[in-house]
């Protein structure tokens, strides 16, 4: 540690630490554009100019006695130097307002002011503006620059950011957060001199999931919000709490509202969760509340015609219509579905609700199919990490998991920890997904996920000879695709405690997802690994909540005779009547065409929902409109166990309310006991409480290896040589209701027209050419798509992404035909 005199006051910081690092923290302002806490030092925009020198001898430590020395007692520098790129050493003296320091200043201003525009009043940054700032507290009232402003030309980078080059004052954070921190060099800076400028290579989009943090990183106009644009002043936004509900991190967020509409959503800093970064998803997905598909007042369908009514009509003929469904059978003729993206509150009060009717039917998981672990499963999918530990991992595994666009603020920390601890990474994916860091050994499997995940604990077992692999595992290894990879296993034996076991949504929606977490637990036990299975969504909250059909509350588990079916069970064994809650079954669940068909055998259903599809207009009989994410409080748990709390940004859209609320009222009508709530706070005082400790067990109780559910030999379903195993992954926007309704998000390279993707050795074996438009049908279903090449596919596999109504008939995981349409 060194001491540092700043502006007479006395600081300790870390010997090789930059200076503006060491006085930010001890409160002491030097202006900066181009520094960044996040990203590598630029020292290009030369604003953070300070005196420096040295004391003729030792300075006391922090909080003593400060002296001051005479300016020609000290060692000078012979010119200012950049606060950003000076690292502390011992008995350093510094001035930041000196006469030096302050026409240094004043100087870099006058440079950087020189071709910027004077369009304050018509700039999406005026207000917030870092430029504004500096030129009020270190610029002049005029200017002696005479010659022509260069001007620049902007270009359309896509559906989220909007551009006005001609504001830049080449900073280049937005190029550095491209490279250092998203893993994607998206924008540069080409040309010399005044003719530079930063720009997309050749006019291409910015298709980055996390492209919205330049927009907090410009310090100008430069770069600014599409969706935004001209909407709200900065000053006359209200500021409101919230959280994420796309994916199990649980981003805080800074929602913003005018007049009650919300305008914008920002970062809300946690060095804990979320850093100072926002995912687009979790960033732009508020258009969705203002979208015109938003669900306004209660509907009933009435001889196939639907009608809004009152909230009283509705609710009465959701009563009757379950009343009926439940007098021949009781509680066993009606099941619940609820979709990833609901509070705590509204998870818990779903379940009561069901169970006060005498059933247990209730499951949050539509993307799941093999549920043979529920019994000895934890009480959530849960990382053993703590989010903030993921960027210190010195080696990990991934499996089944894109975690860069299911979890992009996970992979922005795996992505650290290659940086900068040179972490090992691995992956055996179905698809091979494109990563934002260093993959060492990628094993793209198609179907064969467990096989290759069988071998990695094989080759552990071979360097630990003091180990045994579970009985069961031998009969995955037999798969003729599989080959050893020592180097995974050595990765992790290495690492240790500082390795991990990453399981995310392809995994958990395999066929055999019990044996991929049974073989992966036994890898963390052997290696000392830790392990991290990434829900979807807030879908640990649904698990605490007891919004499943074999645990109620706090993870207490019901007797076998008490649990209900699961989702898949509900959908192959349909229900008379469903109540549906923030959820499309037919584009949310993993076999849309089972969830489709058993809509459509129902006598009734009800589907309280904050939007109206095209699905629901079809299937359901009741719609009762709730509130948005923006528009609920609610409580969310993370996959750390984290619980946090969402405030209400913005009054409910029309007759809309907030679910918890629909539910209790639900209750009340259908006469059922203990839900008369007055408060939110009522209602979670009724939940267990859930103590976070900074990471929760993933691991389960009693665990082997089950046998094959669905082998990658097994007989084809549909007959002949050709057939291919369909992989329906989700991308990225078609995940939850809230996303599937945000049109910018639905405008971007990740939501792209649903297609049939081949590898080209694939497509030539079947005789086909790419843009072809071909028919992938399984017997019971079928689609007409556009096909691709794409060279992520494995050979006997085709992709084709769920979450689309033109790809929801076709079923999960299953054998398809392609044929060619003349």
């Amino acid at each position: 540690m060194a001491t540092v005199q700043v502006n007479g006051q006395l600081v300790e910081a870390e010997v090789g630490e930059m200076l503006i690092a060491a006085t930010d923290r001890a409160g002491v302002y030097i202006p900066r554009f181009c520094y960044h806490e996040k990203l590598s030092i630029a020292a290009n925009c030369r604003m953070c100019l300070v005196e420096v020198g040295h004391a003729p001898e030792p300075l006391p430590a922090a909080g003593g006695e400060r002296k001051t020395y005479a300016r020609d007692e000290l060692r000078l520098a012979p010119k200012p130097l950049p606060a950003c790129a000076t690292p502390v050493s011992d008995n350093m003296v510094v001035f930041t307002r000196s006469q030096l320091a302050r026409e240094a200043q004043q100087g870099t201003l006058e440079f950087l002011l020189i071709n910027h525009p004077l369009d304050c009043p018509v700039c999406d940054q005026g207000g917030e503006c870092p430029l504004q700032d500096q030129a009020m507290g270190y610029g002049s009232d005029d200017s002696r620059y005479l010659e022509r402003k260069r001007s620049v030309a902007s270009h359309d980078i896509g559906p989220l950011i909007a551009t006005e080059m001609t504001r830049c004052i080449h900073c280049t954070r937005c190029v550095r957060f491209g490279e250092e921190v998203a893993g994607l060099m998206e924008l540069g800076m080409p040309g010399r001199g005044e003719h530079a400028y930063i720009g997309t290579f050749l006019n291409r989009a910015v298709d980055s999931e996390v492209s919205g943090n330049m927009i907090d990183l410009c310090p100008v106009g430069a770069l600014t919000s599409k969706p935004y644009r001209f909407a709200a002043r900065s000053w006359e936004l209200e500021n409101h709490r919230g959280i994420s509900p796309h994916d199990c991190v649980g981003a805080n967020l800074t929602i913003q509202t005018l007049r009650g509409r919300v305008e914008r959503v920002l970062p809300y800093e946690n060095p804990r969760v979320n850093e100072c970064w926002l995912a687009d998803r979790d960033r732009y997905s508020y258009e969705a509340v203002n979208s015109e598909r938003r669900l306004g007042a209660p509907m009933v369908k009435t001889q196939g015609e639907w009608k809004e009514v009152a909230w009283e009509v509705a609710l009465q003929r959701a009563c009757d219509g379950i009343k009926a469904a439940l007098q021949t059978g009781g509680g066993d003729n009606l099941g619940a579905l609820a979709g990833y993206a609901s509070t705590l509150e509204e998870y818990f009060l779903l379940q009561k609700l069901v169970r006060a009717l005498g059933g247990n039917h209730i499951d949050h998981r539509l993307q799941q199919s093999d549920f043979r672990d529920d019994a000895v499963a934890p009480v959530f999918p849960a990382s053993e990490m703590p989010i903030e530990q993921f960027d210190r991992l010195r080696a990990a595994l991934l499996v089944g998991s894109n975690i860069r666009k299911e979890q992009p603020l996970l992979a922005l920390r795996l992505r650290a920890a290659t940086r900068e601890n040179g972490a090992h990474i691995s992956s055996i994916n179905p698809l091979a997904y494109a990563q934002n860091f260093e993959v060492e050994t990628a094993i793209t499997a198609g179907a064969d996920m467990v096989a290759h995940l069988a071998a990695v604990a094989s080759d552990i077992a071979a360097v630990r000879p003091d180990v045994v692999l579970p009985d069961g595992i031998e009969q995955w290894l037999k798969a003729p695709t599989v080959q050893p990879q020592p180097g995974i296993a050595r990765s992790l034996l290495e690492a240790g405690a500082d390795g991990a076991v990453i399981i995310g949504a392809p995994a958990q929606q395999h066929g055999d997802a019990g044996v991929i977490k049974a073989i992966a637990q036994w890898i963390c036990e052997t290696t000392g690994a830790r392990l991290a299975v990434l829900p979807p969504g807030n879908s640990a909250a649904a698990w605490w909540a007891g919004c499943l059909p074999h645990r109620g509350p706090g993870g207490v588990a019901l007797s076998d005779t008490d649990a209900g079916l699961d989702a898949a069970a509900m959908l192959a064994q349909p229900r008379r009547a469903y109540l549906l809650l923030a959820t499309d079954p037919e584009l949310d669940a993993i076999d849309g065409r089972a969830a489709f068909e058993a809509m459509k055998r129902a006598e009734f259903v009800v589907q309280i929902s904050a939007y109206r599809s095209d699905a629901a207009m079809e299937c359901a009989d009741v719609l009762l409109p709730m509130a948005a994410f923006t528009e609920s409080a609610g409580h969310f748990l993370n996959c750390e166990g984290r619980v946090q709390r969402a405030e209400v940004a913005a009054k409910p859209l029309g007759e809309s309310r907030p679910a918890w609320k629909i539910l209790r009222v639900l209750g009340n009508f259908l006469d059922l006991p203990g839900f008369d709530y007055v408060s939110l706070e009522a209602v979670n005082d009724d939940i267990p409480h859930h103590a976070h400790d900074g990471g929760a067990s993933a691991r389960m109780r009693e665990w082997s290896i089950p046998a094959p559910r669905i082998a990658p030999t097994d007989t084809d379903p549909i007959g002949g040589g050709d057939s291919l195993l369909r992989l329906p992954d989700l991308p990225m926007y078609r995940g939850d209701q809230t996303v599937r309704h945000a049109p910018a998000l639905q405008k971007t390279a990740d939501n792209p027209p649903p297609a049939a993707h081949l590898n080209r050795a694939t497509i030539d074996r079947l005789g086909l050419t790419a843009g072809d438009q071909v028919k992938v049908q399984n017997g019971a279903g079928s689609a007409s798509l556009p096909l691709r090449a794409d060279e992520r596919v494995p050979g006997d596999c085709v992709y084709v992404p769920a979450g689309y109504a033109q790809t929801a008939r076709l079923g999960g995981h299953c054998r398809v035909t392609l044929e060619k349409i003349r």
